[in-house]
C-alpha cells in the first residue's frame, strides 16, 4: 500500500512538472483573454439569431477559459439576449470541450495531433449540436442572465474588472489593467486548480496500478470502447484541463486516442450537475438533443483520430508527452512549484475569509 502511494505521489509530481510550464503559459493567456473577452461581452456579441451566429458561437467558445458550470449563466444570458438555440448549444459545446489553458496543457502531456485534435472536434461537435438544435421548437424557460457588472461611475469602464473603474490617466489605466490581468489570472486559476490536482492524483494512481496492457485489452479503439467511455464520461464532472493528465495516462497504458478523445470531448462538456440545468436552458427535447449530438460527434472524431494514427503507423505511446521534455529541468520545477504555491495561498485566502466573516 504504501509503495502504491510513493509510486502515485512521484507519477503524480512527474506529470506536474510536465505540464507546469505550458499551464502557466496557457494560463496568463486565458486571464488576457478574460480580460479582453469577459462573459458579458461574449453574451452581447452572440446574442442574435442567424446560422452565424451558430458557427460564430463554436468559434468563439473554443479559447474561452469557462468550465461546464461556468458557461450556464452566460449561455442563459445569450438565451435572454434573443440568440436562437442553436447559438446557445454550439457555446455550450465548444467551451468546456476547449480552452487555451487546456490547449496548452494538451501539448504538453499528449502530442501535436492530440493537441489539435481537441478544437477541431470541439468546433465540429458545437457545430452540428447547434445546427440540430435549431430544429427543435423553443418553449423553454431560462435561467437568469449573469450580472452585468455595469459600472455606476463617472469614469471610463474600459479598462475595469467587476464594478471598479480605473482613472482615465496613462498611470492610472496601467495600473488598471495589470490589476484586471491578475485578478483574471487568479480567478481563473483559482477555479481550476482543485480539479487540476484531482486530476493530476488520479494519472498518478491510474500509472502506478494499472496494468500496462489493461486498456489496449479492453479500450484500445472501436465504437465499443468508445461507447463505453460514453457511459463513462456523461455523468461524472471533469474540466477540460483535469482531464487532460488523465487522457495521457491512459493513452500511455494502451487506451486508443480515440477513446482518449471520446473522453476528453464528453467528460468537460457534460455531467448531472449541468444536465439538470440544461433542461431549464435548452427543454427535454433540447438537452437530449443536445447529448445525443456530443455522444454521436466525439465517436465520429474518435474513430477518425484512430484511423489518423493507423494511416500514418504512429505509435501514441511513443510520442505522448515528449514536449516537455524541450524545457529545461528547472524551468518545469519552478512552474510547478509557482503552481503549487499560488494554490497554497488562494486556499489560506479564502480561509482567512471565511474566518472574518464568521468572527
Amino acid at each position: 500500500m504504501m509503495n502504491f502511494i510513493m509510486d502515485s505521489v512521484t507519477n503524480s509530481w512527474l506529470l506536474l512538472k510536465q505540464a507546469s510550464p505550458f499551464f502557466l503559459f496557457g494560463l496568463l493567456l486565458a486571464g488576457l483573454l478574460k480580460m479582453i473577452m469577459p462573459p458579458q461581452k461574449v453574451a452581447k456579441h452572440l446574442g442574435s439569431r442567424g446560422l452565424a451566429s451558430v458557427i460564430k458561437a463554436a468559434i468563439v467558445g473554443i479559447p474561452l477559459p469557462l468550465c461546464s458550470c461556468s458557461v450556464l449563466p452566460v449561455a442563459a444570458s445569450l438565451k435572454k439576449q434573443g440568440a436562437e438555440r442553436g447559438a446557445v448549444a454550439a457555446f455550450l459545446v465548444s467551451t468546456p470541450e476547449s480552452g487555451i489553458d487546456s490547449i496548452a496543457i494538451s501539448w504538453a502531456l499528449l502530442d501535436p495531433i492530440m493537441t489539435f485534435a481537441r478544437p477541431i472536434a470541439a468546433f465540429f461537435s458545437a457545430a452540428v449540436a447547434g445546427l440540430l438544435q435549431n430544429a427543435v421548437p423553443d418553449s423553454v424557460s431560462v435561467l437568469q442572465p449573469v450580472d452585468s457588472g455595469g459600472c455606476s461611475c463617472s469614469c471610463s469602464c474600459s479598462s475595469r474588472t467587476s464594478n471598479t473603474c480605473v482613472s482615465e490617466t496613462p498611470k492610472g489605466i496601467y495600473k488598471g489593467l495589470i490589476g484586471a490581468f491578475v485578478r483574471a489570472v487568479l480567478e481563473i486559476w483559482d477555479d481550476l486548480a482543485a480539479w487540476f490536482f484531482v486530476g493530476l492524483l488520479i494519472a498518478g494512481m491510474i500509472a502506478g496500478i494499472v496494468p500496462s496492457d489493461f486498456f489496449s485489452s479492453h479500450l484500445g479503439g472501436g465504437i465499443f470502447s468508445m461507447l463505453l467511455m460514453l457511459v463513462v464520461g456523461i455523468p461524472i464532472y471533469i474540466c477540460a484541463t483535469a482531464s487532460t493528465p488523465v487522457a495521457a495516462a491512459m493513452i500511455l497504458k494502451g487506451m486508443s486516442p480515440g477513446t482518449a478523445l471520446v473522453f476528453l470531448m464528453v467528460g468537460p462538456a457534460t455531467n448531472i450537475t449541468s444536465i439538470a440545468v440544461l433542461l431549464r436552458i435548452l427543454g427535454r427535447h433540447g438537452t437530449a438533443v443536445y447529448l445525443m449530438s456530443i455522444g454521436a460527434c466525439s465517436m465520429v472524431c474518435g474513430l477518425i483520430l484512430d484511423w489518423l494514427y493507423g494511416f500514418w503507423n504512429i505509435e501514441p505511446s511513443a510520442i505522448i508527452g515528449k514536449a516537455a521534455q524541450m524545457v529545461p529541468e528547472p524551468v518545469m520545477t519552478a512552474s510547478a512549484l509557482i503552481l503549487i504555491g499560488s494554490f497554497a495561498f488562494l486556499r489560506f485566502k479564502k480561509i482567512i475569509n471565511r474566518q472574518n466573516i464568521f468572527s
